[in-house]
């Protein structure tokens, strides 16, 4: 199927507003469901870096317009570029977006992201690592790669794997998707507000007179309520999860997972299954192998690693993975993609080691970030 092309060039894909203290940074494609492109992530960059070398500037915060905060990267037409050109204009986009988010990681000024819709995949990286992450009644998280022949990127291996037990493996194995509450009780949301409070937190953030962390949180306290997680969320089944996705292979996961569906049928249980066994099985194996190293790592060697690995299956260098789970999913959308390895036994521990080496092509480069050390990263995820 050949790409479908619209010369018609978006305009006011990201908005800049604020005051001089405080400067808010909206994504503004709601039709795309603010999903990031190039020119996205490049604006959003210079403006950013701009902010921070600028003295008047004291809170940065980012939100969007629409049902969505952000559905994540872009990916039709990433795919597109690499498809009717070569590779590196697709690993060129990763490149600027895994940048974006460890600008955001090593942030020197407070940020607070307002997060009150989808946020999948790229949106994710965009804001789990801002200081405040604040969700609403409306949020919706999931990492959901792996169902294309991708894996969850953009630093995911460095937030999942920080979250509570081995429930970060279930996020990623699975493409599990949480509501507001679950986001905020599993600490990848600092609080949780009302949707009907949001436009008067933001109000109060753009007039506080000096909105360092501390101030910030008690402000945004007062608006905040405890989330009131669902009896039948797989947050609380964390005893199950943790037993189940700290086996050492996904195979193990799985029929581990198959025990505990024969003593209890918990609806969350059959959803994993159902999302793992149709997945890209190197997608699946990839993550585990990377959320794994990921708890040992700092964010800027998880983003490296990321890069290496996205390089690989965009340049197709042991497989059509994303092409071809891209076709099933985004272009013919047939949902039937043929992977290859079709199963997961056939994936051995050496086919997925090679993902995590170096490209070996003369127009590769290593994904390099200037020096930003900032003790506070520490602790906000």
């Amino acid at each position: 199927m050949a790409p479908t092309l619209n010369f018609d060039r978006e305009q006011n894909q990201v908005l800049f507003t604020g005051n001089s203290c405080v400067k808010v940074v909206i994504l503004n494609r709601p039709q795309k469901l603010n999903s990031l492109n190039h020119e996205m992530i490049c604006q959003i960059t210079s403006n950013l870096e701009l902010y921070e070398n600028d003295p008047l500037v004291q809170l940065v915060i980012l939100k969007s317009n629409g049902k969505a905060f952000c559905a994540g990267g872009d990916v039709v037409s990433v795919i597109t570029c690499s498809l009717v050109g070569h590779w590196t204009y697709a690993a060129s986009f990763f490149k600027k977006l895994l940048t974006l988010d460890h600008l955001v990681a090593t942030y020197k000024k407070p940020t607070v992201s307002l997060i009150n819709g989808v946020v999948m995949g790229g949106g994710a990286g965009l804001s789990v690592p801002t200081r405040f992450r604040v969700v609403t009644e409306k949020a919706i998280f999931a990492m959901p790669e792996a169902s294309i022949g991708h894996f969850p990127d953009v630093g995911a291996n460095y937030f999942l794997s920080r979250l509570p037990g081995y429930f970060g493996e279930y996020l990623g194995l699975t493409g599990a998707q949480l509501d507001g509450a679950e986001i905020a009780a599993c600490g990848l949301a600092t609080h949780f507000v009302p949707s009907i409070k949001l436009e008067s937190l933001e109000n109060a953030l753009q007039v506080l007179n000096s909105p360092n962390v501390s101030t910030i949180s008690a402000l945004i306290k007062t608006f905040a309520e405890k989330p009131n997680v669902r009896e039948d969320s797989p947050f609380r089944s964390l005893e199950v999860i943790n037993k189940c996705f700290s086996k050492e292979t996904v195979e193990e996961i799985i029929e581990s997972l198959e025990h505990e569906l024969q003593i209890g049928a918990e609806k969350w249980i059959t959803n994993a299954l159902s999302y793992m066994r149709s997945s890209c099985p190197i997608s699946l194996k990839i993550f585990l192998k990377l959320i794994r190293i990921g708890r040992l790592e700092k964010i800027d060697q998880c983003l490296y690693q990321d890069y290496n690995i996205v390089c690989h299956l965009l340049r197709g260098t042991f497989g059509n993975h994303v092409y071809e789970g891209s076709r099933a999913k985004l272009f013919h959308k047939d949902n039937k993609p043929k992977w290859e390895p079709s199963k997961l036994e056939l994936v051995d521990e050496e086919m997925v080691n090679q993902y995590f080496g170096n490209i070996n092509d003369v127009e590769w480069e290593h994904l390099r970030f200037s020096d930003r050390s900032n003790s506070q990263i520490a602790s906000k995820l």
